[in-house]
């Protein structure tokens, strides 16, 4: 220790020290400083920025990239409308778009006895397809009055008896279903008609056994809708026909 350095020195330097360290303004109630929080809006803790594009081995980044050029539409590919790609319409519609109007009604009377209903068809000609005859055809029978319902029908004729079929009951059946027939045209006053296309040869005499035994309990006003919505069926299989082989 140096000689003008004495105990009494040390002792205050030392207090002095405490002095100054106990009155730090840290430690003074009521001065202390309190840094305000930071307000972090909870939505963008959840939101990241995107990661920065990758240039590729052009050094291109997809941002700059040119956008590649619409593909012209092909005239063969896709599903066309109508237009020069729209075939032509079969050789019987063809021949039947091209017949005189009376010729015309008279073709379609062979579908269809009422002569509003042949009329309406002949006038709306051409048609570019025989669904499009067949749908003018289910259109004008829906709109059919009953008293043009009752002519049509009475222009039908009586539905063929089916083919015989090998067995000890065909006699049976073929006079069970004449005696139905008979009994049918006396209750309606009309022929009983019948669509049966779909069925097999050997189906079809159950069927209409079947089918005239039923309707033979109709009431007649539930019969008259049973037997137009047949006769419209009948009329849309003839059309069908008529588009494919017009005389």
């Amino acid at each position: 220790m140096p000689p003008h350095v004495t105990h009494h020195h040390l002792c205050l330097h030392f207090r002095t020290y405490q002095t100054f360290r106990s009155f730090h303004p840290t430690h003074l109630s009521g001065h202390r400083r309190s840094t305000p929080p930071l307000h972090r809006n909870p939505s963008s803790a959840s939101v990241r920025p995107p990661p920065p594009e990758e240039p590729t081995l052009s050094g291109d980044t997809p941002a700059t990239r040119p956008l590649p050029r619409p593909r012209p539409h092909s005239p063969g590919r896709g599903i066309s409308g109508p237009g020069p790609h729209t075939p032509p319409p079969a050789p019987g519609l063809a021949r039947l778009n091209a017949l005189p109007r009376d010729r015309a009604v008279a073709a379609l009377l062979t579908c269809c006895g009422c002569p509003r209903w042949a009329a309406r068809l002949a006038d709306h000609r051409p048609y570019p397809d025989a669904a499009a005859l067949q749908a003018a055809g289910d259109e004008a029978s829906y709109d059919l009055t009953p008293a043009e319902q009752a002519r049509a029908l009475a222009q039908e004729p009586p539905a063929p008896l089916p083919p015989a079929r090998p067995g000890p009951g065909t006699l049976a059946a073929h006079t069970a279903l004449r005696a139905a027939h008979a009994a049918y045209e006396r209750r309606f006053r009309h022929a009983f008609v019948i669509f049966l296309d779909g069925y097999h040869d050997d189906e079809l005499l159950d069927q209409t056994l079947h089918a005239i035994r039923t309707r033979l309990a109709h009431e007649p006003d539930e019969e008259r809708s049973v037997a137009a919505e047949e006769l419209r069926r009948l009329a849309r299989a003839r059309l069908g026909r008529l588009a494919a082989d017009c005389p």
